[in-house]
């Protein structure tokens, strides 16, 4: 059997949950029940695991790569693990669980497809599962996978699980989640992980991993909004390519084809495309997340930082911004402070105008009379930029819709904002 891996699709998922309710050993678990490790990784977590006395292999210890985690038994980082199964390629994000680190999450989160959130079934829904699902909606993350954890430690019992489920939809009724979906598992003995669990034969639905494979997320890119912003001017200035000027970037979103009709913002000339190139040569189209060079039949003044849309679908353009902004820096949001932002290909600076409110994570409750901004606050803010910037909304479009505050006299990203 050919199978095309670099034609696979790409899954992102974020694992999120309350400390010790067992993400790094689910994460451990799925890698190695789906063969996505080497006999030399197990074989020294295997040794670990019996230095500290483990009774089982301590998976967790797979994904917790920093000593200071795995001396804790906690994770502190956003650990990338990258993973294959015939089926898809996937690349996750395990994010920690404490509230200090609400902004690793956001780190973590702000590109993935899916989110799966542990709760565990002794405790059943805690402040954090709340904290995290509110932030994987407020990322706009299309799925969310509830994975009810440690199964074996209620007798595997069909109630606890159906009364968590219901718990869980009630609450999530009331945030816009697309979809949303449950299982129960025991990562710890890999009951319905990869492989189904003959514990459970009350539960009908897949494994998780047949959930992760089969999850469709083709329609997760938004394929409407045509925008491209420009992150290079390509001008070889050789005897081969003397004429040629093309433009580099990456598609955010839309589907561009060649003889497309199309506008350059801010300066509003129209021209149509004339080839879409790659390395490996011109392509029919071009859709997100796909690097490509772009050239046009006219010869308009085109830099980087502007965007090439269609005509009669454009993005707002403005300088007073409203956003929901995640605080990530030990150093307080400063009312009227000045700071740098980037937003897609263009680098602009901004005065916080105003902060509207400071949400309570955990209660959705506004605080209005709250203006102190500190790590790991999430707030509505409005900003004015020294020049207007090209954007949608962040629930239509992750990619234009997001921006991030720079500090500019240490250049420490302060801040992750997601336009209202």
């Amino acid at each position: 059997m050919t199978n095309n891996y670099t034609n696979m699709e790409l899954l992102r998922f974020t694992t999120a949950g309350s400390v010790d309710d067992g993400k790094s050993t689910l994460i451990g678990r799925l890698l190695y029940d789906s063969k996505s490790i080497f006999e030399d990784q197990y074989e020294a977590i295997e040794a670990s695991s019996k230095r500290k006395g483990d009774a089982t292999v301590n998976l967790a210890l797979l994904t917790d790569g920093l000593r200071a985690e795995r001396e804790q038994g906690i994770t502190i980082d956003v650990a990338y693990r990258y993973f294959a199964t015939p089926k898809r390629k996937f690349i996750i994000a395990d994010t920690p669980g404490h509230i200090q680190y609400t902004r690793n999450m956001v780190t973590g989160a702000s590109t993935a497809n899916l989110a799966i959130i542990l709760v565990d079934a002794r405790l059943g829904i805690q402040e954090q599962t709340h904290r995290h699902t509110i932030i994987a909606t407020l990322l706009g993350i299309p799925h969310i996978v509830f994975c009810i954890n440690k199964m074996d430690l209620v007798d595997y019992a069909e109630e606890v699980y159906e009364q968590i489920k219901a718990d869980l939809e009630a609450f999530t009724s009331k945030l816009n989640v697309v979809d949303v979906r449950f299982v129960p598992i025991s990562a710890l003995h890999g009951d319905n992980v990869v492989h189904e669990s003959a514990n459970m034969p009350w539960y009908k639905g897949g494994t998780l991993l047949y959930l992760l494979e089969n999850i469709h997320i083709g329609s997760d890119h938004n394929h409407i909004d045509c925008r491209f912003p420009v992150q290079w001017v390509i001008r070889p200035q050789s005897d081969e390519y003397h004429d040629f000027r093309g433009y580099a970037g990456r598609v955010a979103s839309g589907v561009f084809k060649p003889g497309d009709e199309v506008v350059v913002l801010p300066s509003g000339f129209a021209s149509r495309i004339k080839s879409i190139e790659t390395m490996d040569g011109p392509l029919d189209e071009a859709f997100s997340p796909m690097s490509v060079v772009m050239t046009l039949e006219d010869d308009i003044d085109v830099s980087r930082g502007d965007m090439i849309v269609r005509e009669n679908n454009q993005p707002q353009v403005g300088q007073d911004i409203d956003l929901m902004v995640c605080w990530l820096n030990d150093k307080p949001l400063v009312p009227n402070g000045k700071y740098a932002v980037k937003h897609t290909t263009n680098d602009v600076r901004c005065i916080i105008k105003e902060v509207k409110y400071k949400l309570d994570i955990n209660t959705l409750h506004r605080h209005e009379d709250d203006k102190q901004i500190d790590m790991n606050d999430i707030a509505r803010i409005k900003i004015r930029t020294t020049k207007p910037l090209l954007y949608d909304r962040y629930e239509r479009n992750r990619e234009t819709g997001s921006l991030i505050l720079i500090d500019e006299a240490t250049n420490e990203t302060v801040g992750a904002g997601m336009i209202l």
